[in-house]
């Protein structure tokens, strides 16, 4: 327990390290007290019960930070961003333009994160749109002046919230430490759980839940972080040998080292992408109201239903596989070990070699993706067996959300650890590690 303590109090001594800590910790400030900003033209506490009886919309609002019930202005949250990533990463592929320009550098990627940002604001338009129409449809109690005039007001007032989130995390991200928008999604969902808690202790009283459940609960919420921890930090090591040199006096090489593959190449990556993606039909059967068509959206984005848990393990596992196959190139790799003279023991170099990299990576993928599923759809079943009927203490207790919690709190510790061994201080498990924390060598 002292290890981690020493470290943050190590983090605290390098002055660049606490000015990055600092900024991101008061960006997120500046976040969580938008999120209280109300919206103009809506009643937010009437607008607080109609949303927290539905699990489709208390789902979409766990991402907010209870922005979106509350009617403020950060009511879109960073969801719109995210789903704009997701349509450029998913073209890149597709348009040799595309993929040339994300090969080009730092330039290539500022026009692809140029393009990002017009893409999240197009989303916004429509999505906010969409929003004042179901806010309208809600009654004059949530809206009392509908028409016109609230539409706009919609339009410009969410399409602003989530413009600054965006700049919020870009700004973390740059001049912060850990990813910006990874951060931000984080405090939403952490937002929330001291309310979890409290309903889970009220719902003990009256005994809606039994006690029972409730250990089944904690043990389900310690057991995912136990297996999101092993899973996120989990490698599978690949001996790699390196000849001999001799450079005039002087002998190099000659030694066995690892090319570590990570069990989760992708992260909380595939988990965010995919929620982000069924939250828009969500949006839109709320405003299709009783009508057939809405009945099937509705199928589609309400967590509880089965279809739409199906859609959700399959992008998962899509999400799981494309991410590490941008991330991760088997032939490039293989070319580098060539040319500085590493084999993989029992191995050819060249092709034989990326091929051998890409099947165990599809392997040890195929695993991480399996659990990432496993992990996300764990609520169901403990909203339909055990019989909580509150679904955000599900979400909480053994789900996406403490999934996202666990992978943004590894990444971010991550790069605080460098930052702390770049300057030869302790980080958050220096015994028998370096200073560093240690991956575990998968299966």
């Amino acid at each position: 327990m002292s290890e981690p303590i020493e470290a943050f109090k190590n983090a605290f001594k390098i002055p660049e390290l606490k000015q990055r800590i600092v900024f991101s910790l008061v960006m997120l400030a500046v976040y969580r007290l938008g999120c209280h900003v109300p919206a103009p033209g809506v009643d937010g506490s009437a607008l607080a019960k109609k949303v927290g009886g539905s699990s489709l919309l208390g789902f979409y609002d766990m991402f907010t930070g209870q922005a979106f019930s509350n009617a403020t202005v950060f009511a879109l949250g960073i969801m719109p961003y995210i789903t704009a990533s997701i349509i450029i990463s998913l073209l890149i592929p597709v348009f040799p333009a595309l993929e040339a320009l994300q090969k080009s550098g730092q330039e290539g990627q500022k026009k692809i994160t140029e393009w990002t940002r017009y893409g999240t604001i197009g989303l916004c338009l429509v999505q906010s749109t969409a929003i004042g129409f179901y806010l309208q449809s809600l009654g004059s109690e949530i809206v009392p002046n509908p028409g016109l005039g609230f539409i706009l007001m919609c339009i410009v007032t969410f399409t602003t919230g989530t413009a600054f989130i965006m700049w919020l995390g870009e700004q973390i991200s740059e001049h912060g430490i850990g990813n910006g928008i990874s951060l931000i999604i984080f405090a939403s969902i952490i937002s929330s759980m001291p309310a979890a808690i409290v309903n889970l202790i009220r719902m003990i009283g009256t005994q809606q839940v039994n006690i029972f459940t409730a250990i089944v609960l904690v043990f389900l919420m310690v057991v995912v972080v136990m297996g999101a921890i092993l899973v996120t930090t989990g490698q599978r090591r690949i001996p790699v040998q390196y000849p001999r040199q001799v450079r005039g006096r002087r002998v190099m090489g000659g030694q066995r080292s690892y090319l570590p593959l990570r069990v989760n190449q992708a992260g909380v990556i595939p988990i965010i992408f995919a929620s982000s993606l069924l939250m828009l039909p969500g949006m839109l059967a709320q405003n299709l109201g009783s009508s057939w068509i809405g009945a099937i959206i509705n199928q589609i984005a309400d967590p509880a239903e089965l279809v739409h848990n199906i859609l959700y393990a399959a992008l998962i596992v899509f999400f799981s596989f494309f991410y590490t196959a941008i991330t991760f190139n088997p032939v490039e790799l293989a070319d580098n070990m060539k040319k500085y003279g590493g084999v993989i023991v029992g191995v050819r170099p060249g092709k034989a070699t990326a091929d051998y990299l890409n099947k165990v990576m599809t392997r040890i993928t195929l695993v991480g993706s399996l659990f990432l599923t496993a992990v996300a759809l764990l609520p169901v079943i403990v909203y339909v067996y055990l019989n909580v009927p509150d679904w955000m203490i599900v979400q909480f207790f053994g789900g996406t959300s403490l999934l996202i919690l666990v992978g943004v709190a590894l990444d971010t510790i991550k790069q605080i650890e460098q930052h702390l061994t770049m300057r030869h201080y302790d980080g958050f498990s220096s015994k028998g590690g370096g200073g560093r924390v240690r991956a575990r060598r998968g299966a």
